[in-house]
């Protein structure tokens, strides 16, 4: 699944993926594309408090791929 957010700014793209964990089966990969640099260190604090595993955090060219797997 893939959450496009890129032009959408802090808390939108977590809160985009947020709502896309609630709906994914666990074990789904959702990536997160942000424009957002804040969303490169937001995102991955939240995966960590929700208990989520968090796959990789890469910047492309003008944005932000975070990839999240559903744990729970």
């Amino acid at each position: 699944m893939i959450v496009d957010a890129r032009g959408s700014y802090c808390p939108g793209p977590l809160m985009e993926l947020m709502k896309a964990i609630k709906k994914a089966p666990v074990g789904e990969i959702i990536e997160v594309l942000s424009s957002d640099a804040s969303s490169a260190k937001d995102i991955p604090e939240w995966v960590k408090k929700a208990g989520h595993e968090l796959v990789e955090v890469k910047e492309e060219k003008g944005y932000w791929r975070i990839v999240v797997r559903k744990v729970k």
